[in-house]
């Protein structure tokens, strides 16, 4: 019982239900903006994807500042500052009457959501034993899968039956409860404050450690683009339109279920264990997407990417995480989501522009050749690199 108190105490439980809400209006906003755009500002088709893109730059702008104030600054009021912002933000949609009104509103809206994002996965890691970091930033991020899950089905549902201003209420809600569970967290001390802000050029705002899962991650991300962005417009054109929500369903599934396992397997066997079988599972279920004709390979593919996606993404955040020192995790927590939105959003764009020159079958086959990538690019930056490091004694032997 107290190997369990360690993990679920009562400020790891409030940041993980911080956290759940803050990425349920983000999902929320992501699936129904574009109906709001379209059916209540008349905006055009191409008016949509500025509204998304707006959002990440922002939230990638801000990732590294936030992932530095978090390590030199008061974590608690960095938390309670950005999670105001994003509620305040959130407020206002019950008034956007304008497009453009509403491009700068998701600009701002990105800035609170990045900060909000980082500063809470900053804590999260600090309140997990050592230890347990695989199983404890699993457990976190299994909160961000089950918004995943929730926030879309809901939104959407809200909008069909009721309206977007109670919809954007509705979120009001959602924001301000991630508001509550982030300000009764009691952050732990902060260790070496004083190194971190010794940091000098891109060095204050990156983690050199982080970066080289970090891009790893950003690879992954790029063809997970093609997942979130085109699934619907794909099931549609192979005449399952229906099915695109029951695909996100089981793909979503797939990740909580499998989320508890694959932790406590990274605390027990390394990363590797998780790693190289993630990476073939995403490949095969891209290359089987791409090869879909009948709804229930169409399903199946979503079962086997959700249990790839599932175990690579929290094993990706914990090696960033533990390659770097303690007093560098805000940063390096940063950095980390800094590549990764960048590889999604770049996957999503350049990834769309493959599928109107050829075919969304094409597409997602390539998406699965970049995912094959990923496993080169981790070997040789990070596993080759460590495994060198291990044997010549300059990192514990039980190191990633």
């Amino acid at each position: 019982m107290n190997r369990e108190r360690d993990l679920w105490n009562r400020d790891f439980v409030a940041v993980c239900l911080s956290s759940f809400f803050l990425f349920m209006t983000f999902y929320i906003l992501a699936v129904t903006l574009p109906i709001f755009v379209t059916d209540s500002l008349k905006g055009g088709q191409e008016q949509i994807g500025l509204v998304m893109t707006v959002f990440v730059i922002a939230a990638v702008i801000f990732r590294p500042l936030a992932g530095k104030w978090t390590d030199e600054l008061n974590k608690r009021k960095i938390v309670m500052l950005s999670l105001l912002l994003f509620m305040g933000c959130t407020a206002v949609y019950t008034i956007i009457d304008n497009y453009y009104a509403l491009l700068a509103l998701r600009f701002i809206h990105g800035i609170g959501f990045g900060i909000a994002a980082t500063a809470t996965g900053a804590i999260a890691v600090g309140l997990v034993p050592d230890r347990r970091k695989g199983e404890g930033i699993g457990y976190f991020s299994l909160f961000m899968s089950l918004a995943m899950v929730i926030g879309p089905f809901l939104g959407l549902t809200i909008i069909e039956r009721y309206n977007a201003f109670i919809l954007f209420v509705f979120c009001v809600i959602l924001a301000l409860l991630s508001c509550i569970f982030g300000f009764v967290v009691r952050v732990p001390g902060q260790e070496g404050r004083k190194t971190a802000e010794r940091a000098t050029g891109w060095r204050k705002w990156f983690e050199p450690r982080a970066l080289p899962i970090s891009l790893a991650g950003s690879t992954l991300a790029f063809s997970y683009g093609a997942i979130t962005t085109f699934i619907s417009v794909y099931a549609k054109d192979l005449g399952m339109g229906p099915l695109a929500s029951y695909f996100f369903i089981i793909f979503a599934a797939i990740i909580v279920l499998s989320r508890p396992f694959t932790g406590k397997i990274f605390d027990r066997l390394g990363a590797h264990v998780l790693v190289y079988p993630g990476l073939l599972l995403f490949t095969l279920g891209m290359i089987g997407l791409s090869l879909a004709q009948t709804p229930f390979v169409f399903l199946v593919t979503g079962g086997i990417i959700g249990l790839g996606f599932g175990a690579l993404i929290p094993s990706f955040q914990t090696i960033a995480v533990q390659s770097s020192p303690n007093h560098r995790r805000g940063v390096a927590t940063g950095t980390y989501f800094v590549l990764f939105d960048t590889g999604y959003g770049l996957g999503a764009y350049l990834l769309g522009i493959i599928a109107a020159s050829t075919s969304y079958h094409t597409m997602y086959f390539i998406a699965g050749l970049i995912v094959a990538c990923t496993g080169a690019i981790y070997y040789g930056l990070h596993h080759r690199k460590f495994a060198v490091m291990k044997s010549s004694g300059a990192v514990d032997k039980k190191a990633i």
